[in-house]
């Protein structure tokens, strides 16, 4: 898959059956339609379907950065905001091919998923340790 932001190939990170598309260049993370989802399931996160009906219903935000294309299926995607203070903006296919975090914003929301109860002890601390090491969550 070619990144959106840097135009370069970006290498596929797998964490069980959840593939990751990660660009080594820009830092950006790439989920197909349904990949936050699993990610979600796997820290089981009771209200997983809820987070991600509200990133796709959510309204375009005004950001002043340029518009990128899906890499599915090349059409302009919306700009949302995840999170509170702060907010992290992210790109959404409008499609629903996928979304699209630029360097860092996977980070973020890492650390907006870490301030929710886990339903399992244990299972949302392995899943934010291994992502946060292999995408650099910074705090």
């Amino acid at each position: 898959m070619i990144c959106p932001t840097c135009k370069n190939d970006m290498i596929v990170v797998e964490y069980h059956e959840i593939e990751l598309d990660y660009c080594t260049d820009c830092q950006g993370v790439w989920l197909d339609s349904g990949e936050l989802e699993l990610l979600l399931e796997s820290m089981n996160m009771e209200s997983s379907h809820l987070f991600l009906t509200n990133i796709l219903a959510s309204k375009e935000s005004k950001a002043s950065e340029k518009k990128r294309k899906c890499p599915i299926c090349g059409q302009k995607m919306k700009q949302t905001a995840i999170g509170r203070e702060p907010e992290t903006l992210i790109d959404v296919c409008q499609q629903e091919d996928g979304l699209w975090f630029d360097g860092g914003e996977f980070g973020q929301l890492l650390k907006h998923l870490a301030d929710k109860p886990p339903q399992t002890p244990g299972s949302q601390e392995q899943v934010i340790a291994f992502l946060g090491e292999v995408f650099e969550a910074r705090e």
